[in-house]
């Protein structure tokens, strides 16, 4: 039999390199392999197309999920045997039956190897060990339930990683975008065709990731102002409301970047929209009146335009909601002129159907409804779209046509794109941020929100946000749940507290006990600080499709405990975080509870564990006391964490000094990362590198940041820095550039005795200059140190509940050695000295024994009176261990 091959193969690398074009959809020919009716491209040695057409017609055109089948030509051979085509890679094979009807199980397999196994695939394998995705909405839910219907489990979607390691993804049905200079989407022609993308990558989920990124594009960067605080709540807010709102926050010391206004801020509201009985009646489109809108509601905001000025000038970001289904409505501001554009004659008053997959009706919705508001100062929209689930064009989901639509629109004006919005499906990545919807306000939804968040990495959409604090139904006021929440927003990827229209609920932190209040502003806080490692992470996700918060199995996939540990997380490449989610456990018989016990599975390796300065080694799970300001935060050995000075927002000013944290351990290094921020430079290379470094030989530190790379319009060229260098000695001597540098809190050096922490401040450099940073310690073993900061913390915290009561019994153990040694820190700064560091280092570790025995004592006589804080104390012993032995759980 004659079989009919067609290899078309072009081995000039320029040619190579100049057809293989960015987010270009048609092939590279030297990639393409067809034999009658089935053509194979050969993308990666790890990932192949296969397409199989009746009419050997095939697909060109970019899919709304695959933008870009131009890459450089892997090497590959083939041959035809026996009948079967062979496409060979380093990574796998491909046999297909010649002259074949369709892909299936007799014509189509593909082997490859796994940990050494061979593996075999085709069209008919299902996965069954997939490690989904994400969903449309949390809306309604309760923890991990659709409602309190507790045998309805959500079913998060079918993700593209898979501990089979391998994925299909059939992209047969999927519409395409046509080649107009505003790509627009368009019905797959009718025809009997498959059209598959087969990657194999074993356990190595990075590389899966970014696989799938060169094909269906990259994660989106958000503007840097997305990473501050939002504040967003269902309310009818005035303009006065609005900025006595931001006020508070700046009288209370808060950050705050964005402000959301909820759809009050258009017309919602009017007598002809109610029956007799008060229900809302339906608008011309089925939907009820005032749910729609695009009309400012003067009574609320009787100048516009100046209060959004107002915003600008305090440079606050502003959001506002649409729920945009009705279309324009006949009483809508833009009614006439939308109507005129459309073709419509204004005076039947026949309102203009929603129809966003309609071009021109696209553009009209842009330039005479949404782009007035923003050139007055609208920054972004907040779609809260939930109506439909399609629309005229089928296979076209409207949530991801819409954010589509927004954020092409944005970019083709220059303007770094930011959507608001619900997840539309596969390839939706590269149009964010995620509204995750309405949730009950409880436990188990806060519970649920760590791992829904990690695991909808598994998709790229690595930048959901979540209504901080739940949106509605609260069991009751739980002042405890809301600090808890705010806790974990702050290290999710975007922080937006919400809830629904209810007084009961209370969003503003300061309006809670001062306990509550100074543990949420901490988080807050530190969330700021972090912003250098936060931006530099979230490019990261943009080059490698590894989203800032992702799963532990990403880096420890052979381990059983990083698939079991399901609410931890890594927050970037060195911060590993397990929010607490449960309540501290109260007795009736003790009452209040100091702290919360969590369990957290820390990989092998040293870990640097925040709040209580200990040094933990990893492979095993360990149990610890959180408090209610503790968040579990452990830090890897020798990580180089960038950090900036206190700010009120995001971008307040340059960030100067640039604070560098450098962790125990012998070496370490970071590739700081930054831009403007707020346009679409860093796509043309307007951005800069610094690369920061550090060696430990013996006793001596050495730390060196580099010379800056590249540049961008704005940039910083003169920088203080700051390094930190927590649980170390007190230095012998400090050179920077050679030069020795005196103990001084201002230009020189300095030891932070609360955290046990060195502390260089050096003079102005140019961010062009090499500055390298030479530090002497005493030849200690810095491990004696581990833990001091827990012990001292809590002894403190425990006399001051103390100080309070009458029934300390003094003959049995005296109160003022129990003040005296939670004093140990702050004794510590008295005394620079090492050897004075090392006696009362040596005197805590000695009486805490005696101390937690005295507060059981004191228990058995004075009952519940202090046995909460005898069992803080107990559970802090573990802090005297660097080498804690822990009782392994079964994987």
């Amino acid at each position: 039999m004659k079989y009919k091959i067609l290899i078309a193969v072009i081995l000039s690398v320029i040619t190579n390199i100049l057809t293989a074009q960015k987010n270009n959809p048609s092939p590279n020919p030297a990639a393409v392999v067809i034999s009658d009716n089935a053509r194979f491209t050969v993308l990666t040695p790890n990932v192949i197309r296969m397409e199989w057409a009746e009419n050997a017609i095939f697909e060109d055109n970019a899919t709304l999920t695959f933008i870009n089948r131009n890459l450089p030509v892997p090497a590959y051979k083939t041959k035809i045997k026996k009948g079967w085509l062979e496409i060979k890679t380093a990574e796998l094979t491909l046999y297909y039956k010649v002259n074949s009807k369709k892909f299936d199980a007799t014509t189509l397999k593909i082997e490859f190897s796994q940990n050494g196994r061979k593996k075999e695939w085709n069209p008919e394998i299902i996965d069954q060990k997939n490690l989904k995705g994400t969903i449309r909405t949390l809306d309604g839910t309760v923890g991990k339930y659709q409602s309190n219907n507790k045998n309805d489990t959500i079913q998060l979607e079918t993700g593209i990683l898979s501990r089979e390691g391998w994925t299909m993804i059939d992209d047969s049905r999927r519409p395409l975008f046509d080649n107009s200079e505003w790509p627009w989407v368009m019905a797959r022609p009718e025809s009997k065709s498959q059209d598959l993308y087969f990657f194999v990558y074993g356990d190595d989920y990075k590389k899966m990731l970014y696989n799938f990124s060169l094909l269906a594009g990259k994660i989106a960067l958000p503007p840097k102002f997305t990473f501050g605080v939002w504040w967003s709540r269902y309310w009818e807010y005035s303009d006065v409301e609005l900025k006595n709102l931001v006020q508070e926050f700046q009288s209370h010391n808060i950050p705050l970047d964005v402000l959301v206004i909820d759809m009050d801020w258009h017309k919602v509201n009017n007598p002809a929209w109610f029956d007799a009985q008060g229900r809302r009646l339906k608008d011309q489109s089925g939907e009820d009146f005032g749910w729609t809108g695009f009309s400012w509601n003067r009574s609320l905001f009787p100048d516009p335009k100046g209060f959004l000025k107002w915003t600008n000038d305090n440079h606050i970001y502003t959001s506002m909601n649409l729920h945009p289904a009705s279309g324009i409505q006949p009483h809508e501001d833009q009614y006439e002129d939308f109507a005129k554009a459309m073709g419509v004659d204004p005076s039947t008053k026949k309102y203009i159907p929603f129809d966003i997959t309609n071009k021109k009706f696209a553009q009209n919705y842009m330039d005479i409804l949404l782009h007035p508001y923003e050139k007055d100062g609208v920054d972004f929209w907040w779609l809260d779209w939930q109506q439909w689930g399609s629309t005229k064009i089928e296979g076209v989901n409207p949530t991801f046509y819409l954010n589509y639509v927004h954020t092409s629109d944005m970019e083709r004006r220059g303007i770094r794109p930011l959507i608001f919005h619900r997840w539309g499906g596969i390839g939706n990545h590269r149009y964010q941020i995620g509204f995750s919807g309405d949730t009950k306000i409880c436990w188990e939804s806060l519970n649920y929100q760590p791992y829904f968040t990690s695991t909808a990495s598994n998709v790229l959409f690595g930048f959901w946000s979540h209504d901080i604090g739940g949106h509605h139904f609260p069991d009751k006021y739980d002042p405890e749940l809301y600090t808890r929440w705010v806790q974990w927003g702050a290290f999710s990827p975007v922080f937006r507290t919400h809830c629904t229209k209810d007084p009961s609920i209370e969003r503003k932190i300061w309006n809670y006990p001062d306990e509550n209040f100074q543990a949420m502003s901490k988080a807050i806080k530190l969330r700021y600080s972090l912003f250098p490692y936060i931006y530099t992470n979230a490019r990261c996700a943009y080059d490698s499709a590894v989203s800032i918060l992702r799963p532990m199995y990403y880096d420890y996939p052979k381990i059983e405990n990083s698939y079991q540990f399901k609410s931890q997380y890594m927050f970037g490449a060195d911060m590993l975080v397990a929010p607490v989610t449960h309540p501290v456990e109260k007795d009736s018989i003790k009452g209040k509870a100091f702290y919360t016990m969590q369990k957290v599975w820390l990989p092998a390796g040293e870990w640097y564990e925040w709040n209580s300065g200990t040094l933990i080694n990893g492979n095993q799970v360990i149990d610890r006391p959180y408090m209610l300001d503790e968040i579990p935060i452990y830090v890897r050995s020798g990580a180089v964490i960038c950090m900036q000075p206190d700010m009120n927002r995001i971008g307040e000013k340059n960030i100067d000094p640039l604070i560098v944290n450098i962790f125990p351990g012998k070496s370490g290094k970071t590739r700081l990362y930054d831009d403007a921020g707020n346009d679409l430079g860093f796509k043309k290379n307007d951005f800069t590198f610094t690369d920061i470094r550090f060696e430990k030989k013996d006793s001596t530190l050495t730390a060196e940041i580099l010379p800056i790379e590249g540049n961008y319009p704005g940039m910083p060229e003169y920088r203080h820095y700051e390094l930190r260098l927590p649980l170390t000695f007190i230095p012998i001597s400090v050179k920077v550039n050679g030069e020795e540098v005196a103990f001084s809190d201002q230009e020189g050096w300095s030891y932070k005795s609360s955290q046990l922490m060195t502390v260089v401040k050096t003079k102005q450099f140019s961010v062009n200059d090499k500055v390298n940073i030479e530090i002497q310690f005493p030849n200690y073993d810095i491990h004696q140190l581990s833990g001091v900061i827990g012990l001292s913390n809590k002894i403190f915290y425990a006399s001051r509940q103390v100080i309070s009561s009458r029934d300390w019994k003094h003959q049995l153990f005296n109160f003022d050695d129990v003040i005296f040694a939670g004093q140990t820190l702050n004794r510590i700064s008295l005394k620079a000295d090492n050897q004075n560091l090392l006696t009362e280092i040596d005197l805590i570790k000695r009486n805490y024994q005696p101390i937690v025995n005295a507060f059981e004592k004191h228990t058995e006589i004075n009952g519940s009176k202090f046995s909460n804080l005898y069992d803080l104390l107990k559970a802090a012993e573990i802090y005297q261990s660097a080498n804690l032995t822990v009782k392994k759980e079964k994987k």
